[in-house]
Order: C-alpha cells, then structure tokens, then sequence
C-alpha cells in the first residue's frame, strides 16, 4: 500500500454522498482547494470523534476557497443516517462499490481489513497533491495540521 504522494496529480473521485448525489473532485477544480479525507467506517469512535470535530471547526473546511469530502466504504444510506444522527453538514461520499476503489487509487486501502485507513490529502485547485498524511486504523489525525497546512495554499 502505497499512498499518493505530495506533488503527484490526485486521482480525479467521483462517488455518491449520503444524499445520493455524484460529487467529484473535479467539480472543484479551477476553484477550491479540497480536503480529501478517507476514515474507516462511520459509526466507530475515534471515525466519529474525527469527523464531529471537524464539524466544529467547519469553516475552516467548507468555504468559497476550501471543500471537506470525507470518503468511506459504508454504503450511502449508512452514510446518510450517519450525518443526520451527527449534524454532519459536508459531503459524506461512499466508496463502496467498486469497494474500496478510491481508497485503492490513493494507496489507503487495508486488503486485510476491508476499509480505508487514515488517509488525508489537501489538493490545490489545479488537481495537484499539496499535503498528506496517512495514519493507522487506531490513530487519529490532529486537526490543527489540516487547518495549517490548508492556510499555506
């Protein structure tokens, strides 16, 4: 497992959120810088405790320059309650069929446990890899790296 690299072009995503809708990454090019973070499965706690913190410090991910997608391999209905149940505002996407096949393409799909791990890339709006980091499965990732490196582009 090999995860994408800073400097690298990312591979363009296209998934359904937990509304259905296809978003993709190239939606944002030309526009926002996007920070593509993959979490193992929703409903688990340090996934939850990620991704509700997140929710807090929302304008520092969804705004006119910056765009959160959050991708798992949960199906979007799981997605769906998932957000409703934790005020989730931003775009939850499933990577669920092909399964795994974003996670895959950046290097952050574990074979052996069947899901993404810790994977977080800031993409600049040219479609350009500008920041990563990929954790294990049991670490969380510190939010204030995120925030930092998003204000340097």
């Amino acid at each position: 497992m090999k995860a994408v690299e800073v400097g690298a072009k990312a591979p363009d995503v296209s998934l359904k959120n937990q509304h259905g809708e296809t978003v993709s990454l190239s939606d944002f090019k030309g526009e926002k810088t996007v920070v593509l973070l993959f979490y193992p499965f929703a409903f688990t706690g340090v996934c939850t405790g990620e991704l509700c913190a997140l929710r807090d410090e929302l304008p520092h991910f969804v705004n006119d320059q910056v765009q959160l997608l959050a991708v798992s391999n949960d199906s979007p209905f799981a997605l769906r309650v998932f957000a409703e149940q934790e005020g989730l505002e931003y775009p939850l996407l499933s990577d669920f069929w092909p399964h795994g096949e974003v996670s895959r393409a950046y290097g952050v799909f574990d074979e052996e446990k069947g899901c993404a791990v810790r994977g977080t890339f800031i993409i600049d709006k040219e479609g350009v890899v500008r920041w990563t980091v990929v954790n294990d499965l049991p670490d969380a990732r510190d939010l204030n790296d995120y925030i930092k490196a998003v204000e340097t582009l």
